[in-house]
């Protein structure tokens, strides 16, 4: 039995159709105009360079000790079709060696997908201001595709522990651009590859990210690209599959600002996702999914250290 659409009409496939073989059109990203390392210095810590694998070590530190076989494995296979999207990031040990600071699963899973070189970030750990230039000037580049700018937007927020609205700030963009653009991050792998070489445009991704369910979300988009839809006529489409009997889900976009700074304090002290609803009169609820013990201790901690 076919998979079920969540918040879709039951006549998923009768108004989508086959959207055939659309391989061709789908090369992996790889990163091939990168230069290998050794090849050349990196100009800055925004340069991107491939890394032999056998030169990259994991993190000592690493908090995770072990990780979903079968998750892996969907995303080694992800990455055998798509490349890898989101490079990981290393800082160099010595003339061959390098560790990871961040991408550890998604280094397992290269390894899987069988590549011998990764795309990664080198960056000096104990240098954060010169990391925070280089991400800054990367962004302000005009020919950088969407999902390299939330990206870049990703590292600021991570590796160099701003809050989103520090980040608005550094890169002189409004606070809501720049959450538009993080929320790409959730889009699955076959759209973000999409959206990233230009058969998917910034403003049919709002349209797949108020889809619920990836699997609709991967077939609207090859039906974006199979018949050429515009925006407008997207969003006729994903009207015209919502059931009669559920109204279409509101974005996160309809959220007061005070909202989404709640999901952002909150959302530091999870791995899993934070969903949050509101009605017209400002009732709604607040679900967290928590991945281990350790996480909600930490996250009590912060409520009675007062950290929040």
């Amino acid at each position: 039995m076919a998979k079920q659409i969540r918040g879709l009409g039951k006549g998923l496939d009768a108004l989508l159709g086959d959207s055939g073989s659309l391989d061709n059109l789908r090369s992996p990203v790889g990163y091939v105009n990168k230069e290998v390392v050794g090849a050349k210095e990196p100009q800055d810590t925004a340069d991107i360079l491939r890394i032999p694998v056998d030169m990259i070590e994991p993190n000592p530190f690493q908090p995770r000790m072990s990780f979903d076989q079968d998750a892996l494995q969907e995303l080694a296979e992800s990455i055998r079709t798509f490349g890898l999207i989101q490079p990981i990031t290393v800082r160099k040990k010595s003339a061959d060696r390098y560790q990871i600071i961040s991408g550890e699963r998604r280094f397992k899973a290269c390894r899987l997908a069988g590549l011998d070189m990764v795309p990664a970030y080198i960056r000096d750990a104990s240098d954060q201001g010169m990391l925070e230039m280089a991400i800054v000037e990367n962004i302000q580049r005009e020919n950088l595709d969407p999902i390299e700018v939330a990206l870049s937007y990703q590292r600021l927020i991570e590796e160099c522990s701003l809050t989103q609205e520090q980040m608005a700030d550094r890169v002189g963009k409004k606070r809501a651009s720049v959450t538009n653009y993080l929320r790409l991050l959730r889009l699955p792998a076959k759209a973000q590859h999409d959206l990233k070489v230009g058969l998917l445009s910034v403003g049919h991704a709002k349209v797949l990210l108020g889809v619920e369910d990836p699997e609709a979300q991967e077939k609207l988009c090859d039906l974006v690209i199979k018949n050429g839809l515009s925006v407008r006529q997207l969003e006729d489409k994903v009207k015209e599959l919502s059931a009669p009997d559920k109204p279409q889900k509101k974005s996160e976009e309809s959220l007061p600002d005070e909202y989404y700074k709640v999901l952002e304090h909150i959302g530091k002290y999870f791995d899993k996702s934070i969903s949050l609803k509101r009605n017209s009169a400002g009732k709604g609820t607040m679900t967290i999914h928590f991945g281990s013990d350790n996480e909600m201790r930490r996250f009590l901690e912060a409520l009675e250290n007062s950290n929040l």
